[in-house]
């Protein structure tokens, strides 16, 4: 069974986010869609000043700045599709 959540209309909240960040071992900066309208309207002088908290606030409110698709089982979290990372979580 599983949840399909279309992320652009329905983005992570603050606390989803501070416990799947973690749980997917990446920077908060490899979260972020970079090649995604949202993020190349932001002046690079806000990319650049930009803390962590700053990017999970932003993460929050816009989900179009969400990397996709994000896998959430149990404590396995992936951000961006890789076929074997994907497999591998979903046939545990």
């Amino acid at each position: 069974p599983h949840t399909v959540r279309p992320i652009v209309e329905s983005p992570p909240t603050l606390d989803e986010l501070q416990r799947w960040v973690p749980l997917s071992g990446l920077a908060i900066h490899r979260w972020l869609n970079t090649s995604g309208q949202s993020y190349r309207a932001l002046d690079r002088s806000v990319i650049d000043a930009s803390t962590d908290a700053d990017w999970l606030a932003r993460l929050t409110s816009d989900g179009k700045l969400v990397k996709r698709p994000v896998l959430v089982r149990g404590d396995t979290v992936l951000v961006g599709f890789k076929p074997d990372a994907w497999r591998d979580a979903l046939t545990r």
